[in-house]
């Protein structure tokens, strides 16, 4: 088995994503780890933010480049991320705010044969 995606994106991320990059260029991704935004994948211009020695890259969603910091990382690693857009407010910070669609995360945990791919990676 091939070693599976640690992070994957919805249709309607996708476009959101598209409409976002549209307006400000390459932008990246870091899963918040629960200050003010709660949990919320933070989007940013990618000139804007700089990933910390401690961050993890997941993996890329149409090229856009996904963090995660460390700790959270090491809570996270047996689960694969799904970025989705939903009706709402986007993050305080996060250039999803104010278009009535946000960015959410959802999850599902790795079966067996997944986890033993990513050992071997």
């Amino acid at each position: 088995m091939s070693e599976p995606e640690r992070v994957t994106a919805t249709e309607a991320a996708l476009r959101l994503i598209a409409e976002i990059e549209a307006e400000h260029g390459e932008i990246l991704f870091h899963q918040s780890g629960g200050c003010c935004d709660g949990s919320a994948p933070m989007c940013f211009p990618a000139g804007e933010f700089r990933p910390g020695a401690s961050d993890v890259l997941l993996g890329r969603i149409a090229g856009v480049p996904v963090y995660i910091s460390g700790p959270q990382f090491e809570v996270w690693k047996h689960t694969q991320l799904i970025l989705d857009a939903a009706p709402g407010r986007g993050g305080v910070f996060s250039l999803d705010n104010n278009r009535g669609q946000r960015f959410l995360t959802r999850s599902r945990v790795f079966g067996p044969d997944e986890l033993a791919a990513l050992t071997k990676a």
